[in-house]
């Protein structure tokens, strides 16, 4: 069973296909080599909500949906439904709505993949949608490593080494060199910071720096695998045809 591994789009598209088929936890987590926690983790934490109706029905997540006998309490003049509870945007405007949450999402699967009662709930529904999970998990991956990996406290100690002795008119690369010991960072780091502006400090109290101009991005290219194109070449062709290059000899008689 693999330790500490991420999951997969693969495996996810697996779990929701097994949660359209109402297998359990358990089942699934044996099938794919996974524990069983790890399932209900990535189900619980990637549940897409809808507010969609039914076959025929519109949306309605009110406790007193099928008795309520409210009328017109919308402002809209061609409304056709002869009570409230009919239009989907009845909770909006009603006062007495009181929401009613599904008792089955309480409990495995926690969502209404493979719900029986699906073509005619209008309750508020619940899903885990394999391609919504992954995106969730790469943008949470890319934001846990995104911004700076020190605290409030740090920045504070630093800020009171650096900060005074760029004002006396010291550089960063004099300052790292002989406080090496108390600041304990690289040189790219504190530069990054000061530009991140969390010192007193910040780059135009830099003489050098405000001179420079900021370095130009080059566009992102796309990388195209150049093994595709062994064998495939312009010159490759030539090569091809040279030996195999079909000439005929033919001869003509003119009668006059």
């Amino acid at each position: 069973m693999p330790k500490f591994k991420h999951l997969t789009l693969t495996e996810r598209k697996a779990i929701e296909n097994y949660l359209n088929d109402s297998l359990s936890f358990k089942a699934i987590a044996t099938d794919l080599g996974r524990d069983c926690t790890t399932i209900s983790k990535e189900v619980r934490k990637h549940i897409t909500h809808k507010k969609t109706g039914a076959y025929g029905r519109a949306f309605n997540n009110c406790v007193h949906r099928f008795d309520c006998t409210h009328s017109y309490l919308c402002d809209s003049g061609n409304c056709r439904n002869r009570y409230c509870r009919f239009c989907s945007k009845c909770y909006l405007v009603c006062p007495d709505y009181e929401e009613y949450l599904c008792p089955v999402l309480s409990k495995p699967h926690y969502v209404c993949n493979g719900c029986k009662n699906l073509k005619s709930c209008t309750l508020k529904k619940s899903f885990y949608v394999a391609e919504d999970a992954h995106q969730k998990y790469k943008l949470l991956l890319s934001e846990s490593r995104s911004g700076i990996s020190v605290g409030e406290e740090e920045i504070i100690r630093l800020d009171n080494i650096i900060s005074p002795l760029i004002k006396k008119g010291q550089s960063l690369h004099h300052i790292c060199s002989n406080n090496r010991d108390i600041i304990m960072h690289s040189e790219r780091t504190i530069y990054n910071y000061v530009d991140y502006g969390l010192f007193t400090a910040r780059n135009i109290d830099l003489p050098r720096k405000v001179v420079y101009r900021p370095r130009k991005k080059s566009a992102d290219h796309f990388k195209v695998d150049k093994s595709c194109r062994v064998g495939r070449t312009y010159e490759d062709f030539l090569n091809f045809l040279n030996p195999h290059f079909a000439c005929q000899k033919m001869g003509f008689i003119f009668f006059v």
